[in-house]
């Protein structure tokens, strides 16, 4: 059973900073794309950022771009967001995603997604 659980989301001020894990279980880990995606109240879901196994690929967001880092740590099943210089329309939750095959900033193609870390960003 495939199990992703999020932590490090929070309440913060424009400006601040803040860091995403999400440990993932009951998969061969190093084979899956990982992602995040968000969704803001009363809004669709977001692609934020993705990254293959190698962690050589990464893609963003470009209201993202310059403020976000994905990364993984294929040893430990772990992949992080680390957030700088949130603003308030980065408020919301924010979810962890897993795929086989290529990358995609389509939140409709990952396959398994955890439950949730919400984010808010107040100004």
């Amino acid at each position: 059973q495939v199990q992703l659980v999020e932590s490090g989301g929070g309440l913060v001020q424009a400006g601040d900073s803040l860091r995403l894990s999400c440990a993932a279980s009951g998969l061969s880990f190093s084979n899956y794309v990982m992602g995040w995606i968000r969704q803001a109240p009363g809004k669709e879901r977001e692609f934020v950022a993705a990254i293959r196994w190698s962690s050589a690929y990464t893609d963003y967001a470009d209201s993202v771009k310059g403020r976000f880092t994905i990364s993984r740590d294929n040893a430990k099943n772990t992949v992080y967001l680390q957030m700088n210089s949130l603003k308030p329309e980065d408020t919301a939750v924010y979810y962890c995603v897993a795929r086989r095959g290529i990358a995609s900033t389509q939140s409709n193609v990952y396959d398994y997604w955890g439950q949730g870390t919400q984010v808010t960003v107040s100004s």
